[in-house]
Order: C-alpha cells, then structure tokens, then sequence
C-alpha cells in the first residue's frame, strides 16, 4: 500500500543518525562547518564589477550623484549636492562628507549621495564595502539598493535592501550607554504608511566601534534569501515566506513568516498579496550616502543634531565597493552560501518579517464568541498594551463583575488578545477566532461605561480589532458603530460594529485575535472605564429548514398527485421508519410529491433557501414498494421554484448517493443545493418537490417516502463531533497496524471499564505501531481545530526490555507529507506510562497544527516505544478519538 510506504519513509527520515540503520542502509553528513572560512567568500564567488577608488576622481561610468534637498523624504537635514567639497577620493578612498552649509541655505548641510543606477544594475549577488564611518548625534551613514524598475509600484511595494545603515555612532547617552550598532534591513510590502520592513542590529565583537576603524560590510542575495555580515561574519538572514497548505490546497498558515509582497495582477486587476521571491527578483542598484538627521537619528540616543559634531564635517570613508556573482547559478544566486551553524535559526541570526500569515480556511460552521460576560475567558485575557496598568475585575452595582481599564500619563490602547505572548492563565491558550461564517449576519458587540473622562477633553474614543497577528487591523471612532453614540460618562452604552462593514474595511474576519477599546493615543490620560458583555456573535438564529415529510404529513406541503386523481396516504412501514408517504401509480401518467401551492392544497408558503446554498441539500429517503411495470421506466426527481417560473428535473442517480433504486430497500438520496441553483433553479421560493418514473412509464409502482426536508447538515449541529478511530473496534477504513515488524495487532478484552481493547506488541524487528487509514481515506479535522484534541487511553501489560525507551506519539497526514512526533509526557496531562495502569493521553489539534500538521487529511496515529527499543513491548489502547473536548 502506497499509505505504509510513505509513512515507513518519513519515520526513517525523522530518526537519528544512529538508528538510521535500523530502516535499512547507513548515513552520514557531509556538512563540516570548520572547514568554512567564513571572511573569505567561497570559491564560486567571482567578482564582476568592483571600484577600488584607485583613481584621481570619482568613476563617472559607475556613479552618478543625486542632486537634491529632498533626501529620502526622511526629514533629512541636508542637501545632496555633487561638489567636490562633500565628496572626493583622496589617498585610495572615497570621502563623502557632510558640512554645515552656508546661513543661507535651504538645508543647514551639504552631503553627497552616489548611485549605480544603470551603470551597476544587479540582480543577486555578493555586495562589500570596507568603510570606516562618522560619527555624532545626527549621522547617518548607509550602503543601500533600490530597484531599477520599480515593477511592483512605488516604495515600498518593489523593495528596499539596506546592506548597512547606523545612525550617531559613540553618542553616549544618559545611561552610560555608547551607540555602536550597524544594521541591516528590508522594506517592502503594502504602500506606504502601512508599509513593512524587517530587520537586525548587530554590534561588533569587543565594544569595538564602526567609527574607529575599517570593517568589512557585506550581503550575499540569492533567489528567496538575504544575508547581512560584518568582517565575515553572517549576523543576520531573511527569506521569503513558506506558506503551509493543506491536502486541499488551501493556504493555512506559515511555516517561516518573512517578506511578501502586494501587487496589482495584471490579468484579473485584483490586488493580490504574495508571499514568494517578489520583489527581490529584480535588478537594484547601489547607493552610498551620509544623511543628517531625520526621522530616525534624531529620535534615538540623545536626540536631535548635535551641531559641535559636524563643524568640521563628518566623513564616510569608503576603501571599495565589490559585486560579486556566483558561478554555480547566476541565474538564482544559489550554491556560493557563505554560512555558519545556527544562521537560519530564529533564536539567531534567522529574522522574522511581517508577512500578512493567511489564516486557516473556514470550517464553515457557524459559532459565536464570548470574550468577557462577567467571567474572564483565559483564552482572551484583559490587556494593557503599553501603559503598565493591569486590567481589573471591578463589582460594579449595576452588572456584577466587570472588567475597569485605566489609561496614565504613558500612551497606551487596552482591550482583549488571543495571543499567546499575553496570556498568562495555563489554562489558557491563543483562539484566533473565526467569524467568516457568521460575517453576513454577525458583529462584534460590547457595553462601556465611562467612570473618569480623559483629561484631554477633545479626546476621540476608538475602536479597534486586529487579526492574524496584526496582518489586518481596522480601527474607527466608536461613533460609527451601529448605535452612533459617543460616551457619556456615568453611563452603561451599547456598542455594536458589524463583521461584514470591518471586513470591507480590509479585515480580516477570519482570524480575529485582538479587540482594543480607548481613548485615542496620548490623549486619554486620566480615562478609567469599565467594560462588559464582550462577543462575536451572529443574532441568535438558526439556519432555516423545512421539513416536508417526517413522521407525518406538513400540512402547509401536502402530499399530491399532479395529473392522476389518487390521493397519497400516509402508511406505517417498519419501526425505524414509522409513519411514512405512500404513492401509487396506475395507468394514468402522473408526477407526484409535495406541493405549497394554494391551487393544490397547499398554504402557498414557498421556502426561501438562500441561506443554504453552501453546502445545503435537498434530502429524503424512498423505498420502492412495488417497480413499474414497463423495464424503461428511470427513476426522476424535481424541484420547482415560482410557480413552475423555475425548475430542475435530474435522475436519481445524479444524488450525491449516486444510486438507483431498489426494489424493498430503503435509500436516501441528497441533492446539493448549490448544483440546483447552477442548473438554474431559484432558490428564494421553492414551491414544488417532486419523485416519479419518468412521465408515462410508471404504471404499477408503489413507493415510499419519508425524512424528506430542505436543511443544512450543520444547521442542526453548530460543532463537530470528530471521529472514534478505536472504542471496542477500529473505525470503519481504519485498522490496528504493525509498521515494520511483522505481526499482526489484535483486539483483546481488558477490564469491565474497557471491554475490547487493541494490543501491540513487540518483538525484536524496530517497529511503530498504531492506526492506520486505509489507503486513500483520510479524516478532514479542521472544523475542530479551535478547540478539538486528538485524545487515547494506553496500558502498558509488559515494558520494554530496553528500560531507558521513551515512549512517543506520532501522527501523521496526507500520506506522511506532515508529521508531528513528540513524547506521550508532552502531552496535556504531562504522564509517563505506568505499567499495568490504564492513562489518558491528551493533544490539542492547534498544538499539532501550529507545529506543522496538516489537520484536513489525518491518516496515522501510532503510539510506540522509540525505534529499536521496543523490544518485548506490550501494550493497549482504548477510547482513540479525535474530537471536540
């Protein structure tokens, strides 16, 4: 079976070295990281373009200088201009020098900015600089590329990649704290202001300073990577995102989260977001450049310019400039990687970016949302972002416990988050909330009252809601709620803001993990206010549904013979069935079913089943009593909507079921009703159901009908009740299974608690064990990945021989292409096992999904001692679910 090759596969893949031997052949790395030198680039780099400012003035066919007072719409304090006074080459080295400029200049500094563009255009490669750089409140020294074309839109939307930037080097500040950090970073993402960029600091060995001496700054770009050094050594990296997909094909989440990208399609003109190589897969260009001032430099350290700095000038002294291309693939820049151990770990010198992470695909069930109605939730706990304060429970006189913020003289925004860095309950854990399936109806909900107004008068109350870690958010007045009110202090108000006007906003709904109510930022300084009833919830409504037949006749859909005469009856079958609808048909030709219209009986009340079209269905069950005389006659059904305005008429056989039927059999048949509407039928008034042989041969035939209704399956079932895999027998295309050794599994009876139970045991040939799809099956849990768990009892009758064997959990899907393995002690309830004692072993579908389980196609579950210790094993298990707590 393909299932057991593939899992054998991945197992040995997930092993260690050592036990490698144990699935059959040896291994060894090749990887020898003390062979690397990592100052000089690997032997595949060769240099292709290079100034050694070796000649009396600057390269005119390799620089060109910017002439502007505008910098980099920073709020620079300099004017670029092409003198030789700010910049020169002088003894081997390029001088960019900043000044002070003449009183009557525009900006109170001269500087010099040089570019490459269209004289060193690159796409991948190695880039160095040796420099020396200046120093003082208000520097600003940078290497730095721009895209040549700008094919993705303006900045940032076609990328920014910063090679080394540093800002007031040996400024010591109050603290006693030197300035000594050059860093490296990308810009890219949305259009500005809600661009992003991603970045790391990095200070040099030894409380060394990059303005005391030369050092060598460098980035190596390959195709979906960047990396930043300094004198060699690999500080930092950065990647495109790795978007996780289901067996659907569904994108549910990220298992890097690093650069993307925003851009128009030109084929459908959406805007469409991107988390591929984009934008760093184009051409750039150099710049060299020595700002003063701005945004940045004078907001840090000890803020604004210090002036005594650049009486002289500050100079940016550049040794050279090199690019190099990797000769083992020009084409992507791969295979001349000049890296260290540990530089793709997050812990080091991987970075995370600030990709938008795709939430999970909707499970399409409709549920709503308490976060706070007197009792905290631990999953949403009450949050001050900023501001130091810890929310309260406060008994207030009106509503019992509710929740008191308070805003101090610091900035801050309060609320509630479901993200883990904030909650602090063991109890509780992240629940980004899912409220697509209720986005039409649904809102967010809650009452405030105000106990002390902001100090600010003209303070402006907000709300505001994020989701997927901030990769949406939508923030607004809590006057454009749908009660338009804005606080009066003392009293309790009702706030309402629907999900589909947040989603048209640009939230995304699907994903909601913070809700903030405050004053707007810095102006709510003395504001204290309580907040109560907290949801995301739809109106309580059910889906609707008609029932026309169960048990007995609806009287508003009687029973009907279009064109014969007879009358149905009503007959009892047998004692599942009950009561049930009788038809006949004799020589007359006829159609027959159920019908609302006036004319024929009915309460003319057609049934509006809009609000079923994704994944409602037309159902009912018939026994064929007696078959029609003539052996052409096939079997129909029909749906009318409008008065006859609409209609569908399929075979039998076209049902899900895709069967025909049997004589004394009783069969049901389901119809999409997204397919009806396809076909044409109007599904806001559907007035007539109709099941016949086709027109004109259905002498002689007698049958039954019964549980017929127009319905949702999950209408009646908000949650999803998950799947038993064992309890007494294994599920139905699931069996016990022995891996690699041999035997064979079997079913034993345990205590009176257990009754059936499945046995493994282990003989001397390395083995997992556990339960296995059969090939091509595979269980969809992700309607209960919120809250769901995938939960087993285990007895161990005999241990291992090997005493030191740990016991391990393994699940696997969609044939072993995602696995998640850990010990049975990091499940929730934290236990070893303990021979000949039953034990409930616990873990959650979100622990397994957030470490890389795809939980739309589950096909093994084995539970085993650690390859190759397992011998003389035996062991139990029961009671094997995955299922909502």
């Amino acid at each position: 079976m393909r299932k057991i090759a593939t899992s054998i596969a991945i197992l040995c893949a997930g092993v260690t070295l050592t036990s490698l031997h144990g699935c059959g052949g040896g291994a060894e790395t090749k990887s020898d990281f003390g062979k690397v030198d990592p100052i000089q680039p690997v032997s595949d780099w060769v240099m292709v373009w290079n100034d050694e400012f070796s000649s009396s003035g600057i390269d005119a066919t390799k620089w060109s200088h910017e002439v502007n007072c505008t910098g980099g719409g920073n709020n620079e304090k300099q004017c670029y201009t092409d003198s030789a006074d700010n910049s020169f080459i002088a003894n081997g080295m390029l001088n960019i020098v900043a000044l002070p400029a003449e009183a009557s200049a525009e900006k109170p500094y001269t500087s010099a900015r040089l570019v490459s563009k269209n004289k060193a255009d690159f796409k991948y490669g190695r880039f160095e600089m040796r420099a020396k750089l200046p120093s003082g409140q208000g520097s600003w020294p940078a290497f730095w590329m721009m895209p040549t074309d700008s094919v993705y839109g303006g900045w940032p939307k076609s990328g920014e990649i910063d090679i080394m930037e540093a800002v007031n080097l040996k400024v010591t500040n109050a603290e006693g704290v030197t300035e000594s950090n050059v860093h490296g970073t990308l810009h890219y993402g949305k259009e500005w202001p809600n661009n992003s960029n991603s970045g790391k600091a990095y200070a040099l060995p030894g409380g060394a300073n990059p303005a005391d001496d030369f050092h060598v700054y460098a980035l190596e770009w390959q195709e979906g990577e960047i990396r930043w050094y300094v004198d060699g050594y690999l500080y930092a990296t950065q990647r495109q995102s790795d978007v996780r997909y289901n067996a659907k094909g569904e994108a549910v989440g990220l298992r890097h989260r690093g650069w993307f990208s925003e851009y128009f399609d030109q084929s459908s003109g959406e805007l469409e977001t991107h988390w591929d190589k984009t934008p760093f897969d184009q051409k750039f260009y150099m710049i060299m450049n020595l700002a003063v001032g701005g945004n940045w430099p004078e907001n840090v350290n000890n803020g604004g310019i210090d002036a005594t700095a650049f009486e002289n000038g500050q100079s940016f002294l550049i040794d050279y400039v090199r690019v190099y291309e990797c000769a083992s693939n020009p084409a992507t820049g791969k295979g001349c990687e000049t890296i260290r151990p540990g530089y793709d770990d997050l812990s080091d010198g991987l970075v995370e970016g600030k990709a938008p992470i795709p939430s999970p695909p909707s499970s399409g069930i409709p549920q709503n949302l308490t976060i706070f109605d007197g009792t905290p939730n631990p999953n949403w706990p009450a949050w001050d972002c900023c501001g130091g304060s810890t929310p309260a429970l406060t008994a207030d006189a009106q509503r019992g416990d509710v929740y008191e913020f308070s805003v101090g003289a610091t900035p801050t925004v309060n609320g509630f988050v479901s993200r883990e860095a904030f909650i602090t309950d063991p109890e509780g854990k992240p629940t980004p909330f899912d409220a697509s399936p209720i986005i039409a109806s649904g809102s967010i909900s809650f009452d405030m009252q105000v106990v002390s107004a902001p100090a600010n008068a003209a303070s402006v109350w907000k709300f505001k809601v994020e989701s997927s870690e901030g990769s949406t958010a939508v923030e607004i007045d809590l006057t454009q709620g749908s009660d338009g009110v804005a606080p009066v202090t003392g009293q309790w108000q009702s706030y309402s803001f629907p999900l589909q006007a947040l989603a048209d906003a640009g939230l995304d709904v699907a994903a909601i993990d913070v809700l903030m109510i405050f004053p707007a930022w810095d102006t709510g300084q003395g504001a204290v206010y309580r907040i109560d009833n907290v949801k995301i919830a739809q109106p309580n409504q059910s889906l609707p549904k008609l029932v026309l037949f169960e048990d007995g006749v609806n009287p508003d859909w009687p029973m009907w013979d279009c064109c014969a005469g007879s009358t149905p009856t009503e007959e009892m079958d047998d004692a599942t069935h009950g009561m049930v609808a009788q038809f006949s048909i004799g020589a007359t030709p006829t159609v027959m079913g159920f019908i609302t219209r006036a004319a024929n009986g009915g309460a003319d009340t057609p049934f509006d089943a809009t609000a079923l079209i994704d994944g409602g269905l037309i159902q009912f069950e018939m026994k064929v009593v007696s078959a029609p005389s003539s052996p052409d006659a096939s079997w129909k059904f029909k749906v009318e909507s409008n008065n006859s305005a609409e209609a569908v008429e399929l075979d039998l056989s076209a049902s899900v079921e895709a069967q025909s039927p049997v004589t004394g059999q009783w069969q049901t048949y389901s119809f999409l009703l997204s397919d009806l509407a396809a076909a044409g039928l109007d599904l806001s008034a559907i007035d007539v159901l109709m099941i016949f042989p086709a027109w004109g041969t259905g002498e002689g035939a007698v049958y039954r009908v019964d549980n017929a209704k127009i319905f949702h399956p999950d209408g009646d079932a908000p949650t999803a009740n998950g799947l038993t895999l064992f309890a007494d027998a294994a599920a139905e295309q699931w069996s016990i299974w022995d891996c690699c050794g041999g035997t064979t599994p079997t079913v034993e009876v345990d205590d009176a608690s257990h009754g059936n139970t499945a046995q493994f045991v282990i003989g001397a040939a390395p083995t997992v064990m556990g339960l296995l799809a059969d090939d091509d099956v595979y269980y969809d849990a992700s309607a209960l990945l919120a809250t769901g768990v995938v939960r087993f009892e285990m007895k161990v009758v005999s241990p291992p021989n090997n005493a030191a064997a740990a016991w391990l959990f393994k699940i696997e899907a969609g044939d072993a292409s995602s696995a998640v393995e850990l010990d049975l002690s990091a499940s929730q309830e934290g236990a070893v096992p303990v021979p000949g004692q039953w034990q409930t072993y616990t873990f959650p579908l979100q622990s397994l999904f957030d470490q890389g389980l795809d939980v739309s196609a589950i096909d093994v579950l084995m539970v085993f001692p650690a390859w190759g210790s397992g011998e003389g094993a035996v062991y139990r298990l029961d009671n094997v679910v995955i299922t909502n707590p």
